[in-house]
């Protein structure tokens, strides 16, 4: 069997997440390395922070880091293997590059602190908004965005998280004002989503070209398992290649399901662990790859099952 790791970013946070493992030692460990970096105990809102407190941006980025991390880590310290590739959707990429051997912890902690101040500045609040729009093909998206859009006025696809699953994001009305138009389209449901930053969009253009002076100062070390990046879905093993990749990252669209593609195809993967809290992603996975084994970290019965069916006593997930 070859597994990979996916990665998960903003949005798979919620109360209470990782309830059974705050008191293991490499889970303390990560979250007071990442707490010391930002400046904010971590751990305490892990332990008792409300929905609203680990949603604020400039609080999920760096939490989100240490959940992937901690699980990561707790995963090789009790004996799982290896992943043979690694990919993490948006913020989650930079867990994917310190599992990677790219990024040192406390750099990748000090990078997504940056990250997020930036991408939180970059827009007023209440200008920007994003959606998901389920039942409706890529094209068919793509399209009605490009016809609502125009001078001062954004409306992109960004994510293309699966078959049929896209999100979009841009002004705050153009997004509100499209969901009729998604729904005339053929859309099945449209969701506004709980945020106020438009990732990945082009009004993160300016917040990108900022970040991008951290990225080239950054030191990067080699790549040690391949990382499946969200801008091409393509491995770079070049880490020249890194500060770009990553400035593109913010402005661009999350290509997740040529990703997920990419770890089946050149790496034969047949296994995939979400690598985060809740099961976002392995949700993405299954519909992208239903022939495919999915297991989440984030929970002991996730993790018992995962070690279950690598050792061949499991069955498919």
């Amino acid at each position: 069997m070859n597994m990979a790791m996916v990665f998960p970013g903003q949005g798979s946070q919620s109360a209470g997440m990782l309830s059974d493992l705050v008191d293991e030692p490499v889970v303390r460990s990560v979250f007071s390395l990442v707490s010391d970096v930002l400046g904010e105990d971590l751990l305490t809102l892990l332990r008792s922070g409300s929905d609203a407190d680990l949603g604020r941006t400039t609080v999920t980025q760096p939490l989100m880091l240490a959940a992937d991390v901690a699980l990561y880590r707790l995963w090789l310290e009790g004996g799982g293997e290896k992943p043979v590739a690694l990919a993490g959707h948006s913020l989650g990429e930079y867990a994917a590059l310190v599992a990677a051997g790219v990024l040192s912890l406390a750099d990748a902690g000090r990078l997504v602190a940056r990250r997020a101040r930036l991408m939180q500045s970059a827009v007023p609040e209440g200008r920007g908004a994003m959606a998901a729009v389920l039942g409706l093909d890529e094209a068919r998206v793509v399209d009605v965005c490009q016809r609502l859009a125009g001078p001062g006025r954004v409306l992109e696809a960004v994510n293309f998280n699966a078959p049929a699953q896209v999100v979009v994001a841009g002004d705050a009305e153009a997004v509100r004002e499209a969901e009729a138009h998604f729904r005339e389209a053929g859309a099945k449901k449209v969701i506004l989503l709980p945020v106020s930053v438009p990732a990945h969009s082009s009004l993160m253009a300016s917040a990108a070209q900022r970040y991008r002076v951290d990225l080239i100062a950054q030191e990067w070390m080699p790549t040690r398992i391949p990382v499946v990046h969200n801008v091409d879905a393509r491995v770079h093993p070049d880490a020249f290649d890194y500060p770009e990749l990553l400035t593109r990252q913010l402005a661009s669209p999350v290509r997740w399901t040529e990703s997920v593609r990419r770890l089946a195809d050149d790496f034969g993967v047949d296994v995939v662990l979400e690598c985060g809290p809740g099961k976002v992603l392995a949700g993405l996975v299954r519909r992208i790859l239903p022939e495919v084994s999915v297991f989440t970290l984030g929970e002991a019965s996730g993790r018992e099952a995962a070690r279950a069916h690598l050792s061949g006593r499991g069955g498919h997930s």
